[in-house]
Order: structure tokens, then sequence, then C-alpha cells
């Protein structure tokens, strides 16, 4: 493992850090053996900056790390988490919230805290509330280390978030697809300027970058002389910017996680060559054309009140016209057609309510691309690719009952 020291806060942190936003599932809810592990296991091979928040697994995350980070695991790490500014309404919300979250990390302090997702408009109220007094009480009597912010908004916005206050760190949105979107490099450089340290998010973009190539983008990367996966690729070009301190990883699989931890051994600031970034910049174009939407599945559109999965519905079309997915059409039918018991989340079930446009961070127009989701998607058969389905995951069932 390799460590970046973040000089204004003094830590070693390591290159890679665990998000805790995308644990895997059993049944709709945190596999809490299998996420112990994988935390725990990253641990011990050296991974020390943890990050969850309070929506993340939809209230449940902060509590499973407290359950995972027990037997001497909170000792060996640097805990992050976030304020919401949505449940943030007088200044003393957030004295109360960090309560709660201290009490389900089960920790007296959290080393690094957010105020999370930040753009214009939530800056001003959470500004207007007293959030900088509220940070500097928290960081005096010990119930926060070092203070910062994750942010969702444009570029003028975070400039001037940057310069309202001596914060310590920031987290922003990076990949090779965005660069010119909200922070971007532009604010990467102007935080990094400022003496802040920075950490990384969505750098596979909701893992869109780190699934197998579609055909026009792997002929680029065989160009490259050194083989690499595309996870790799998009690790490499984030750590290649030595700005960044800490990139985080919404890990869930194994093997993934095995990857991710062997890259960060090995990814060191300044080592990819003028030849292998301009491969990097032909990919982005390539992506940029197939892609439907831009959504990262960061699931702040969620709860949809229609009952409309809609990170999963906008993945499975980017998907289905990115990555060339033979089966997304039978995945949509799985996932969003209630064949697994739950209720139908399917894209036609949106009520153009427009909730969650101003819940969305990438300001994607959801109810439009909804639309487009349910017309690729919804045929005159989808019924009955549904009803189908049910029947299959009714038999599989009945044999497994049996032994068969």
């Amino acid at each position: 493992m390799l460590y970046r020291r973040m000089d204004s806060t003094g830590d070693e942190l390591s290159v890679l850090g665990f998000g805790c936003m995308r644990l895997p599932q059993k049944s709709g809810r945190i596999d809490e053996e299998r996420a112990t592990r994988q935390l725990r296991d990253a641990i011990d091979r050296g991974v020390n900056y943890i990050d969850t928040a309070v929506p993340y697994h939809m209230g449940t995350s902060e509590p499973f790390v407290g359950r995972a980070l027990s037997s001497g695991y909170r000792e060996r790490v640097k805990l992050a988490t976030k304020l919401p500014p949505w449940q943030t309404n007088v200044r003393e919300d957030m004295d109360r919230i960090l309560g709660e979250q201290l009490d389900r990390l089960q920790t007296d302090h959290i080393d690094y805290y957010l105020v999370h997702a930040l753009d214009g408009s939530s800056w001003t109220k959470m500004r207007d509330l007293g959030v900088l007094d509220f940070l500097e009480q928290a960081k005096a009597d010990g119930r926060i280390a070092h203070a910062g912010f994750s942010f969702h908004g444009d570029l003028p916005a975070f400039k001037n978030i940057v310069d309202a206050w001596g914060w310590e760190f920031c987290q922003i949105q990076y990949n090779f697809l965005d660069e010119k979107l909200q922070a971007g490099t532009q604010g990467l450089e102007y935080a990094a300027a400022k003496g802040l340290g920075l950490v990384a998010m969505e750098s596979l973009r909701g893992g869109l970058l780190g699934r197998e190539a579609p055909a026009e983008v792997k002929a680029i990367w065989d160009e490259a002389e050194v083989c690499r996966s595309p996870a790799e690729w998009a690790f490499r070009w984030v750590w290649n910017r030595p700005e960044f301190q800490v990139v985080l990883s919404g890990m869930n699989d194994e093997n993934h996680i095995e990857e991710n931890l062997q890259i960060a051994g090995e990814a060191l600031p300044n080592s990819l060559t003028g030849r292998e970034l301009e491969l990097v910049r032909r990919v982005a174009e390539t992506y940029r054309g197939l892609m439907k939407a831009d959504c990262t599945g960061c699931r702040y559109c969620l709860p949809c009140p229609a009952g409309v999965a809609i990170p999963a519905c906008l993945q499975m079309y980017n998907s289905k016209h990115a990555l060339r997915d033979k089966q997304a059409n039978r995945n949509y039918a799985m996932f969003t057609g209630g064949v697994f018991g739950g209720p139908p989340s399917r894209a036609s079930l949106c009520t153009d309510c427009g909730a969650c446009l101003e819940k969305c961070p990438q300001r994607l127009p959801i109810p439009d691309l909804l639309r487009d989701v349910a017309a690729d998607f919804e045929g005159p058969f989808f019924p009955v690719q549904v009803w189908f389905l049910k029947r299959m995951m009714a038999f599989g069932r009945w044999r497994a009952k049996r032994g068969l």
C-alpha cells in the first residue's frame, strides 16, 4: 500500500480509501458477514481511510461501520462521515446529528468530518445556519479532528466555498470523463493551491469505467504498451495527480478489492507517460459518444416517491448502449419488474413529480431520461418477460427445496 501525506492534517493516508456506499447486499440489506470480512481484510492490508455517510444504504451504513470497526479496528483507521444539509434546519440540528453519528459509529470522535454534497444553494443555507461556528466548536471539544466538505456543484460555487473558511480538506468527483464537470481539474488545482487536502470520489464513475470495455474503447486500450484492466487505467489516471491523497472506491467484490489493493501499491503520482495520457483522452471521447445518461449511481435521488429505482434504471440504460451489455434487457426486467419479490421499480412508474431534480448532483433531467429508458426497455412484451422470469425464479426455488 502506498501512502500520501495530507499536509493540512499531518496524516499519512492510504492512497486507496474504502467507501461504504456500495457494500455487498443480501436480500436487500447489507451482507454484514461478507462486508465486515472485506472491510477488515482491506484494513489488515494497509487501507486506513474509511468513508461513510448518513444516507448510505438507506441509513444502515454508519451502524454497520461502527460494528465492523470493533475489536480494535477503529483505532487503526481514519474515519470519515458527513453532515447532511438536507436534514439540517436549525443550528441545533448539527450537534444532534453529530451526536447520533458518534453513537452509530461507536466512537468518541470523527477523524474527517465533511459537510455533505455542497453546491451553491446548500452552502448558503449551511453558512447562514452557522455551520462554521459548529465546526469550530466540534473541533475544539474533540468531537471531530478535521473539517472539510464534499462537493457536487459548479466551479464558481466551489471556489466560493474554498475561500470562505480554513477548510482542511475537500472531496470532489474526479475521473477521466469529468475533468470539466463540477469542480473538475480547475477546482482541484485551486483547492490544492489553497493548501487543502484532496479526496477523490467516483473515480470509476459509479463502476462504469471499471467494467469490461466496449469494442471501441478496448481497441484503444489495446494500443498501450502495458496491459491494464479498465479499472486500473481509471484509478491510475486519478492517482497520477499528486494533489490527491486518497482515492475512494466503493468496494463490494473480493476480486475487485484484490485488484484495487494491488494497483494502490504501485500507482505513483506523475507515473503515466504522455502516450498513456493521450490514450486515456481518446477513451474519454469515445465513452462520451456512447453514453446515454451521465449518472454516477450516487443514489442521492432516492427514495423516489413513485418507487422508481432511478440509478439502476439509468445504469442499465448506459450498460446497454455504452457497454453493449447483451443482458441489459433481461437485467432490467429482473431488477425493476419485481421478479425478486419486491415491488416494481421500473422507469414507467415515474410521475414526473420532479423531486429527483433537486437532489441530483449531476443536474440530470431524470424524468426525461426515465421516459427514454421506459421506451427502450418496456415494450409490449415487457409484462410477459417479467411474468416468465417470475415463473423461472419460482421453479428454481422449487428445485432448490427438493435438492434437484
